[in-house]
């Protein structure tokens, strides 16, 4: 006998499923996220500002903010795939409802209500307090490098800057001469009124390039006036606004340093350091909490020192949930004798590591910069005393799998948005997104 199997007729008609809650099974995340969504979370901020009774009805804005918080919790980021996934993915069918917002409309609904998107972290958070995922016992806090929507090959310096301007307008100059030599010669050729007379557009990009390098320069040099927000650029030793991280934000005739940069596709994000290399992009900075890894505060900054999170993202925790934590671990880039002060008059107990000798040997000028910091020193000895039994060890199980999740399991390496307050916008939705997953497998 032939063997019989299943049949396959691609062209056989069929009729959907008469409730949407069929298009997926009933525990799939589809339906947790739309839920909590709808009947859990507060949108006034974002139901206000549809006043205007006139006009085509627009899409329902919980249905929007459920799309992007379940995009987002599925690894899609971008409008384009988001709108590609309504039309083809039953999962986010069930989300819309059948909707398709076409790709302009999801970011033009997420650009203009990137605040309060924001906002709904803390909503979030409560949620996942109330289920009992927050225990407060152990905060692990760490940073980690993201990508800027911009390449740090389109970042020049400013001592680049300072050779490239009067040679581009130089040569802007010369070509303006040679096509203002040109006009006359066709307007004797072909009269006054023939046109003719247009910018090429070789010459435009030039000129808009040569704008763009004048306007970067003039940027740099205002900072070096007056420098920025400490908080996101200024690092250790910057307490007099003319340092960030041992280089001078100001140079000796109180213009930019040479090596100071600005990039022309996303002013605000900075070349960063990494393992591997550096990055044009952005820290994002987490707590988060040890009982089930969920972030109980978040922080973006332009700079890649961790040591100004700390005071911020446990005050952060205190203001989200009226409670702070037990205690709170972090890695060496949080540890100097300001954050253990700190720690110490909130009443918290702090593990965070002052740092090791190198190649195995003892680092004695690290040991008496140790003598000279009493909270510090006491650190360290109470970290090598416990040993593998020190709370420390807490630290590298609790945050890095939350960045393995975010990076590696949903696939966020780079931001979509540009400018620092569009990018912390999009910072939480992803932590959001997190925590809302975490409140998913608790309902289960």
């Amino acid at each position: 006998m032939a063997k019989v199997f299943r049949s396959w007729d691609v062209d056989q008609g069929w009729l959907l499923p008469p409730s949407l809650h069929e298009f997926v099974p009933p525990g799939h995340r589809a339906h947790f996220v739309r839920d909590t969504v709808r009947e859990a979370l507060d949108l006034s901020a974002i139901l206000d500002t549809y006043t205007e009774e006139r006009g085509y009805p627009p899409y329902h804005p919980g249905m929007m903010v459920a799309l992007l918080l379940y995009g987002y919790s599925r690894g899609l980021y971008s409008s384009r795939q988001l709108a590609r996934a309504c039309e083809e993915r039953v999962d986010v069918m069930a989300v819309t409802g059948l909707n398709r917002p076409d790709f302009r409309t999801i970011a033009d609904f997420r650009k203009r209500h990137l605040v309060a998107l924001s906002d709904l972290f803390v909503q979030v958070l409560r949620l996942c307090r109330a289920a009992g995922l927050v225990e407060f016992a152990h905060v692990a806090v760490d940073g980690t490098k993201l990508k800027a929507n911009a390449s740090r090959h389109k970042a020049m310096s400013y001592g680049r800057m300072k050779t490239a301007e009067p040679a581009l307008a130089a040569e802007v100059d010369a070509w303006l001469e040679r096509a203002r030599e040109a006009d006359a010669a066709e307007d004797q050729a072909h009269g006054a009124g023939r046109r003719g007379d247009e910018t090429p557009d070789w010459m435009a990009d030039k000129q808009r390039r040569l704008e763009a390098i004048r306007a970067a320069k003039a940027a740099l040099e205002a900072e070096a006036a007056d420098p920025p927000d400490p908080e996101d650029e200024n690092g250790p030793g910057a307490s007099s606004g003319m340092r960030w991280q041992g280089r001078p934000l100001r140079g000796d005739d109180g213009a930019p340093p040479d090596r100071a940069q600005r990039n022309f596709t996303d002013p605000d994000s900075r070349i960063l350091p990494m393992r591997d290399g550096f990055v044009q992009g952005y820290n994002g900075q987490i707590a988060v909490d040890a009982a089930h890894q969920v972030i109980v505060a978040h922080r973006l900054v332009t700079n890649s020192a961790d040591y100004r999170a700390l005071v911020p993202l446990v005050d952060g925790v205190r203001a989200h949930l009226r409670r702070k934590p037990r205690e709170v671990s972090g890695d060496a880039g949080f540890a100097n004798e300001a954050n253990l002060v700190a720690l110490k008059e909130r009443g918290i107990t702090g593990y965070l590591a002052p740092g090791r000798a190198r190649h195995g040997e003892a680092d004695a000028a690290g040991r008496r910069r140790l003598t000279k910091m009493p909270l510090m020193s006491a650190m360290a000895a109470r970290l090598k005393r416990a040993g593998r039994r020190s709370r420390y060890r807490l630290r590298k199980q609790v945050v890095e799998p939350v960045f393995g999740q975010i990076k590696q399991a949903r696939g966020f390496r780079q931001f979509l948005m540009r400018g620092l307050e569009q990018v912390r916008g999009e910072w939480a939705m992803i932590c959001t997104a997190h925590n809302l997953l975490k409140l998913a497998q608790a309902d289960r």
